[in-house]
């Protein structure tokens, strides 16, 4: 088994993109007592081919909670929005290696004092990502191909988030793994054995008939999957 000692808390991240956007402040609130990060899904129906939401609903989450605000970039020109979601309050921004070099993300993130991610989609290799880990947060596996919510989970990625684990523990790096795609009581457990430290769930919580108990059951599942 492989030593945990060093790991912090296993974290929950409910994605907004399952929430009732009618509602999404009482949504929102619903799942605060067992959240330690808000999950928000920026698409521009061109890098994928859903549209979502953008710096707007950003700023008026800010106002409506203290939670930290994790803005994943699936969007074709993320260096034109990065200013609009520092302004907007967005605690880190996560942008997609498949656009080639991710540095100058990075560089302007760090200028305006915002969080730094890098995703990666299945088909792309952990290969890609590895130069970057110690330059980043945050490393977001995709556990579904991007663009829309309620997809099945596709448990061969976990052997990415397995390599890049022993990449970040062999280095002593500060960067967190976070899985997002088909998370729920089932698949939550393989994440979190695989070396996952963030657990990414939207409609397994927004779109269960009790969101804050399915939660804690998802939590729960991947805190006993670390420790088996």
């Amino acid at each position: 088994m492989r030593a945990m000692q060093a790991r912090k808390p296993l974290k929950l991240a409910p994605s907004i993109l399952s929430a009732d956007f009618a509602r999404l402040g009482a949504d929102v609130e619903a799942v605060h007592e067992v959240a330690d990060l808000l999950h928000v899904d920026v698409m521009d129906g061109h890098f994928v081919p859903n549209l979502t939401i953008g710096p707007p609903v950003v700023e008026s989450l800010r106002k409506h909670t203290d939670l930290f605000l994790d803005c994943h970039l699936m969007v074709d020109n993320p260096e034109v929005l990065l200013a609009d979601f520092a302004d907007a309050g967005a605690d880190r921004c996560i942008v997609h290696i498949e656009l080639g070099d991710p540095r100058p993300l990075f560089d302007e993130l760090r200028e305006r004092n915002v969080g730094v991610g890098l995703v990666l989609n299945p088909p792309t290799p952990v290969d890609t990502v590895m130069p970057y880990l110690d330059q980043v947060d945050l490393l977001l596996v995709m556990s579904v191909n991007p663009g829309w919510g309620g997809q099945a989970f596709i448990p061969e990625v976990l052997d990415k988030v397995a390599a890049a684990r022993k990449e970040i523990d062999a280095r002593n790096l500060a960067c967190e793994i976070e899985i997002d795609g088909g998370i729920n009581v089932d698949t939550a457990g393989a994440a979190a054995a695989a070396g996952v430290d963030i657990l990414v769930a939207g409609s397994a919580v927004f779109r269960a008939p009790d969101p804050l108990a399915a939660a804690r059951t998802i939590l729960a599942a991947g805190e006993a999957g670390r420790a088996a």
